[in-house]
């Protein structure tokens, strides 16, 4: 792995430096993997969210959605930001200027709603008693990291907002250093240039990620996707359709029926072993 300088020497980078955005991303990452493989092998009963829902749901009607889709919102924004170069914008006709609107319009949102959303769900959780009860101290450290990893970034993204032109481009520092990160050259330099706001806010984003493995934000990598794609639920009905009358009656009463009423999607009305048999 190679250690790179970003603008300056390697004289200039301070092993603090090196420590904090050369080694530590990796660190986070291997606890993060090794966490997920160890909770999946020794706590499949464990990896779940414990919901709470049965004891309240007005609040969590509210907050539940307004959290989840605003950190999607987030996530979408920190792909787009760290991840697409500046020069890939640009050579699309997108201004820095524009950008940096919409970034800041759009990324306020999601941080302001993603916040109210943690907000509410705290204190749902603090003021309603059967849910505070089953708040473990594992629970309390998470929604402490969590909550302060959004603070720090809708820090950053309303600092954008006062300081005007004359803000830190992130695309210039933190994006090629995260982007430097996965060919396992770390552009050390180029983080160590950014403001103390975007230090404290990646820090906490990875301890945020060391942490993720051992509390129910580990619920995140079993989402189930797969209810989109999911076929009809096929009802059963115990009445055959015979479409003629039985040897009592009985079947052909309902062959009669139900050869009457149009069968819907997803309905398959099969007869029963037993029943059939009895009553021949």
């Amino acid at each position: 792995m190679e250690i790179l300088a970003g603008d300056s020497t390697a004289q200039d980078n301070t092993a603090l430096d090196i420590v904090l955005w050369g080694v530590l991303p990796y660190v986070m990452v291997v606890v993060l993997v090794g966490g997920l493989i160890w909770r999946y092998k020794y706590d499949q009963f464990g990896w779940t969210t414990r919901s709470s829902q049965l004891y309240e749901s007005r609040l969590l009607r509210i907050a539940s959605p307004l959290f989840h889709f605003g950190l999607l919102a987030v996530i979408a924004g920190h792909f787009f930001g760290l991840v697409i170069p500046m020069a890939w914008t640009q050579a699309a006709g997108m201004s820095q200027e524009f950008y940096h609107f919409n970034a800041l319009l759009v990324g306020g949102i999601a941080g302001v709603g993603t916040l109210g959303g943690i907000l509410l769900l705290i204190y749902r959780r603090r003021t309603t008693g059967p849910v505070f009860m089953a708040t473990t101290n594992n629970d309390k450290t998470m929604y402490l990291v969590l909550t302060a990893a959004i603070v720090f970034g809708l820090w950053t993204t309303l600092a954008g907002v006062f300081e005007g032109e004359h803000g830190h481009n992130y695309r210039e520092t933190v994006a090629p250093w995260f982007r430097s990160l996965f060919v396992f050259q770390p552009d050390v330099g180029a983080m160590a240039a950014a403001p103390f706001s975007f230090h404290l806010h990646t820090l906490v984003g990875m301890a945020l990620f060391v942490i993720w493995p051992f509390t129910r934000l580990v619920h995140a990598f079993t989402a189930p996707f797969h209810y989109l794609f999911r076929p009809y639920i096929v009802y059963r009905s115990r009445d055959r359709d015979t479409g003629g009358a039985g040897a009592k009656g009985t079947a052909g009463t309902a062959g009669a029926r139900s050869s009457t009423v149009a069968t819907r999607r997803g309905w398959s009305a099969v007869g029963t072993r037993d029943r059939d048999t009895k009553n021949r």
